[in-house]
């Protein structure tokens, strides 16, 4: 395993990791969501493989189905949340430059992390 974290809001473990991207299953609890963040050195997509999920991005929040995905540019304000109802679980593929955690912007955080 490369790298296993678990959250406040849930887990992520890391499936692959070279100079030009890193992939990312990622679990969010029922009722939990990410922060609102943006990135400045990296891009992501985003494959929902366990929904439906809530998806943010530019402050505009829609429910995305297992199956479906979205690209999310670098410094796009996204989130990605749980239903009351359900966990998600998708995979996230980030490109670009640098993918360690310290590459996050948070706008909004439920757990008050900067």
């Amino acid at each position: 395993m490369l790298e296993y974290s678990e959250r406040p809001w849930g887990s992520y473990q890391v499936l692959h990791t070279n100079t030009f991207s890193q992939v990312k299953e990622i679990t969010v609890k029922a009722g939990a969501r990410l922060s609102y963040q943006t990135h400045e050195k990296r891009a992501e997509h985003w494959l929902i493989t366990q929904g439906p999920a809530l998806v943010t991005i530019d402050g505009v929040t829609k429910t995305m189905q297992a199956g479906e995905s979205v690209d999310i540019a670098i410094g796009v304000a996204h989130r990605m949340a749980a239903p009351e109802s359900n966990g998600v679980t998708f995979i996230e593929v980030q490109t670009g430059t640098y993918f360690g955690e310290d590459d996050i912007v948070r706008l909004e955080d439920d757990f008050g992390r900067s």
